[in-house]
């Protein structure tokens, strides 16, 4: 049956520090899901063994604080709940386990590298190894990008469903960042169809002229993506077809080792 959060410390097994409040708040997170991306009040509250009253005021806090929208009837997650992860993902040893990595591509390519995560729109680096300076703005770890435009950013955006899709688009606005970048919404649709069918992308010229991006995604045990690594190179010495057969090969290589770092790193944490 329906029970309301108790306050907190009164769970004699949980112990006097223990939350429920957070506690529920996290399971109406939870609940939410690839088979329920939009639930009603009465859907939520089934689903996490609340009272109406209780997950009402859990939905419509997370609504205050951003994790949640909803139409008035219906209640669905936003992409702004991908930032509770960049803590784990940061935690967990990525940009440790990147960086040799990336040390390794970069001399063997003879271009920059790098990894970023999705935080809120932007993409954010969390490692990097610069050969030249490409841009005109300097690029380093905690550097953020639009999304949109960068290749980077199209492989973490191509691995979300459609509803945070929609989601993203419906709140980004698309700026012309140089004449090449991407301003139509269907546009940009059919290139994120198109990154999530090959695996990976290529932005030619779109957040700077001048540079040429390729980017692979970076998987974890499940499948998800949950960051991207690329390549640059200045277009005046690279054609598309060059970073496509001269870059790609070593990009998705080297995703996959520090996949299969990730990996070791979270069996050895979990002991097995």
């Amino acid at each position: 049956m329906p029970v309301e959060p108790q306050p907190a410390g009164t769970d004699p097994e949980r112990g006097p520090h223990f939350v429920q409040s957070l506690e529920r708040g996290l399971l109406v997170i939870r609940a939410f899901s690839a088979e329920h991306p939009s639930m009603t009040l009465s859907d939520v509250a089934r689903e996490t063994d609340l009272t109406r009253a209780a997950a009402r005021r859990f939905l419509l806090t997370l609504a205050d604080l951003g994790y949640v929208r909803t139409d008035g009837r219906l209640f669905s997650l936003t992409p702004r709940v991908l930032e509770l992860g960049y803590a784990y993902v940061a935690s967990a040893g990525l940009p440790d386990v990147a960086q040799p990595h990336l040390e390794d591509l970069s001399a063997r390519v003879r271009e920059s590298a790098s990894v970023s995560v999705l935080e809120g729109d932007d993409v954010l680096y969390v490692a990097r190894v610069a050969t030249s300076r490409i841009m005109t703005v300097g690029i380093r770890v905690g550097t953020r990008f639009p999304a949109v435009a960068t290749s980077m950013g199209r492989v973490l955006l191509a691995d979300r469903d459609e509803d945070e899709l929609e989601a993203f688009l419906a709140r980004t606005r698309l700026e012309q960042l140089t004449r090449f970048t991407v301003t139509d919404p269907q546009e940009l649709r059919a290139e994120l169809r198109r990154v999530r069918e090959r695996g990976y992308a290529i932005v030619d010229q779109e957040l700077e002229e001048g540079l040429r991006s390729l980017a692979a995604p970076i998987r974890d045990t499940t499948g998800k993506v949950i960051a991207a690594a690329n390549v640059s190179a200045h277009a005046s010495r690279s054609s598309i077809e060059d970073v496509r057969r001269d870059l790609l090969p070593a990009l998705v290589e080297t995703a996959s080792r520090i996949e299969a770092d990730l990996a070791s790193v979270s069996r050895r944490d979990a002991g097995l």
